[in-house]
């Protein structure tokens, strides 16, 4: 069974190189592995793929070795704990504002004595083995993680609340959602829900992180203490090598 990249950069205190990816490249994971990211963050919440092309796409996360953290369109519990039998890391779940949500998010993904998933332990996470069950429960608590999206100003309020649920492993902030809102509402800025929750996980010793796009903004939320940082995805390599290429023909004689 893999051990996860993700869980060994967060316990070793350092940054865990995530990329993103929204469509079914195969290809992409394999590359993604050989330029040396620990963790790909699959985005199915604005992104569709079919259940095989998923299951695909997680397979290959186990040939090349690279943590794939799979954010689902559905809250469905088995839905969500079958993305972690089909062989995800970890689980991505937008828009958790309270304690409660990240409780019940909890009871879904993790085994007890954490949690309430229900137990098959002969999929993909498991080498398709049956194991002694005692044995595979600690592995996928241990080596499985889960990660909270803070996307709302309820949810930075409540983030030291929501640090502390046993089981939560990573607040992510999501800058899109959290931005808009915090626009609109102008009671903090991003930089300011930023350290909020920066000082929530350094209480109850959580890793965080977000997108992190541009050197500069890496250097600033890594100083802050952010592990999860997010600096490429597919469709930002595609239209920026479209655009340089097209910027040849321009200098054409």
């Amino acid at each position: 069974m893999r051990k996860s990249k993700t869980l060994v950069r967060i316990r070793n205190n350092e940054p865990i190189r995530t990329c993103c990816l929204g469509h079914y490249i195969p290809a992409y994971v394999c590359h993604a592995a050989r330029a040396g990211y620990d963790c790909i963050w699959l985005d199915l919440e604005h992104r569709a793929m079919t259940i095989r092309e998923i299951q695909a796409l997680l397979a290959f996360s186990h040939l090349y070795d690279i943590d794939i953290m799979l954010r689902p369109p559905t809250l469905e519990k088995t839905g969500l704990y079958r993305c972690l039998e089909d062989g995800a890391a970890g689980i991505l779940i937008p828009h958790v504002s309270t304690p409660e949500k990240a409780r019940m998010l909890v009871d879904a993904v993790k085994f007890p004595p954490i949690g309430d998933r229900g137990l098959d332990n002969a999929s993909l996470d498991a080498d398709f083995l049956i194991h002694d069950p005692d044995e595979y429960v600690a592995w996928a608590n241990r080596e499985t993680f889960l990660a909270v999206q803070i996307e709302t100003p309820e949810a930075v309020h409540n983030a030291e609340a929501i640090a502390a649920v046993e089981g939560v492993d990573i607040l992510f902030v999501g800058p899109g959602d959290l931005g808009l809102r915090l626009r609109q509402s102008g009671e903090m800025t991003i930089d300011e829900a930023w350290e909020i929750v920066a000082i929530a996980c350094r209480k109850h010793g959580k890793a965080f992180g977000g997108p992190t796009m541009g050197v500069d903004e890496m250097q600033k939320r890594h100083r802050q203490g952010a592990q999860l940082i997010v600096n490429s995805s597919e469709l930002g390599g595609w239209s920026g090598e479209l655009v340089d290429k097209k910027q040849q023909f321009d200098e054409l004689d």
